[in-house]
């Protein structure tokens, strides 16, 4: 019983390991299965010899009948119990290993977040729509709120976003803001900043100093993150108008003064740029006095294709491949076949936050090729719409800033786009940081916090911006 019950548990595991891991299963099961021939085959004809010499020596035929010689070899051929008991343990703690990768850990989303009745929810895009304290990570001295408020989706259409916002206390008077665009946390409802353990991840010293020295931060999720909705990775006019529309919101919470600067990082610096580009025509009254992108996704064509090569980053790759299927309808799944699809689906599903970055990557090892393909790169719709969402420079002071040692973005691909803008007669101050990569070049400690806090404050204070590169 012991013996058969270790076998079924263990081809069970077997079969489950090949769901979780389709494409290394695929890939691995052929080498295992010539491994076991060879060894295996070995093994037996090794024992096979070794038994027929003991049985010479021992003249085991002339003394033993036939029929109890076969009743002895096949008992010496089974394998014992202990054997098969600790084969079939090696997949089950496999098994058990991938559960706790792939089911991951995303944040939860209560009630704060639910859509309100349609009569509760303003027409116009820009107004506040429900409000509560805030306490997550909010520096010392400070008071937060996290607030629901209404914009535009990628399709021009009303839709609802969450934010949050941060004030210094016993200032009633009406600040300044500072509109922050987040980096890449996920696609999926569950991986909005406001609802994680770390909100304000990304130049998270400078935001707190800014707030101290009299700013209130609005920090946007964007929509399709926390509140209900589709979420289009790296479109630029629903990101640019997501961060307008959190400010105005924000306003009827707590005075603002008319002037902003917008801040953002990674995917956040390009949501940052457009919201530069947009707030003339969209929201004046916000009054963008300056935006600061710090290793913004500029180029998409450049940036899509290398996240398409060989090194490219999958996860952001399907996350841009399923977001945009959804939102544009572009059909890039179609030609996948059913497994690719499902995959990215599942990478999809995942927050590039604690141990849910994990179970994303992991769906995402099991791509055999990039989502978004170099083949669906060559597609003229898919062409226009990365150089449609493509951000140009703002007629405001523009700081971008980027780590030389970056491999998400890449060092040589913000350079060109640089001179691009500055060949079009536009003027961003373009700083580089040796050795800071991705992430480290908004770390606490990293030599930008100082430089992004000076440079915002004075853009508060409306001071003429100094030293453009072009």
């Amino acid at each position: 019983m012991i013996r058969r019950t270790a076998v079924v548990v263990g081809l069970a595991a077997l079969v489950l390991l090949a769901l979780a891991w389709p494409t290394t299963t695929l890939r691995v099961l052929p080498w295992l299965l010539a491994v076991a021939l060879v060894v295996g085959g070995g093994f037996v004809a090794l024992r096979t010899g070794v038994h027929d010499v003991v049985r010479r020596v021992r003249g085991d035929q002339a003394d033993t009948g036939r029929g109890r010689t076969r009743r002895s070899e096949r008992d010496r051929r089974r394998v014992p119990t202990w054997l098969l008991v600790g084969a079939a343990a090696v997949p089950v703690l496999l098994l058990v290993a991938t559960v706790v990768v792939h089911v991951g850990s995303r944040p939860t989303l209560d009630a704060f977040y639910a859509a309100p009745d349609d009569d509760e929810v303003p027409a116009e895009a820009g107004r506040l729509v429900r409000q509560e304290p805030f306490t997550t990570d909010v520096p010392d001295g400070a008071e937060g709120w996290r607030i629901l408020y209404t914009t535009r989706d990628a399709a021009g259409e009303p839709a609802l976003a969450s934010a949050t916002v941060v004030a210094p206390t016993g200032r009633p008077e009406a600040l300044p803001a500072v509109a922050v665009g987040h980096g890449t946390t996920g696609v999926a409802r569950p991986c909005a900043p406001s609802a994680s353990s770390d909100p304000f991840a990304g130049a998270k010293a400078a935001l707190a100093e800014v707030v101290a020295a009299g700013a209130v931060a609005v920090t946007t999720d964007y929509v399709g993150l926390g509140a209900p909705g589709r979420h289009a990775y790296l479109d630029g006019p629903a990101a640019g108008a997501n961060v307008l529309d959190a400010v105005r919101a924000a306003g009827e919470l707590r005075a603002l003064a008319p002037t902003t600067v917008v801040w953002g990082h990674s995917q956040g610096g390009h949501a940052a740029l457009w919201a530069g580009r947009l707030a003339p025509s969209y929201a004046p009254e916000v009054g963008v006095a300056g935006v600061a992108a710090l290793a913004p996704a500029t180029d998409l064509t450049a940036l899509v294709r290398d996240l398409s090569g060989p090194g490219g980053d999958r996860v952001l790759n399907a996350y841009l491949a399923v977001t945009w299927d959804e939102t544009y309808d572009l059909g890039l799944r179609d030609d996948e076949g059913w497994l690719a699809a499902h995959l990215a689906d599942r990478v999809a599903s995942r927050c590039l936050v604690g141990r849910d970055a994990v179970a994303a990557w992991a769906a995402a090892s099991q791509l055999r090729g990039p989502a978004l393909g170099e083949d669906d790169l060559d597609r003229a719709d898919v062409a226009d719409r990365l150089v449609a969402n493509t951000p140009t420079v703002p007629d405001v002071p523009v700081l971008v800033a980027q780590g030389a040692a970056d491999v998400v973005v890449r060092a040589d691909l913000q350079r060109r786009w640089i001179a691009q803008r500055c060949a079009a007669g536009e003027t961003p101050r373009y700083v580089e940081y040796d050795g800071l990569d991705h992430g480290s070049l908004v770390a606490d400690s990293s030599p930008l916090t100082a430089e992004l806090v000076a440079w915002t404050r004075a853009r508060l204070a409306g001071e003429p911006a100094t030293d453009p590169t072009c």
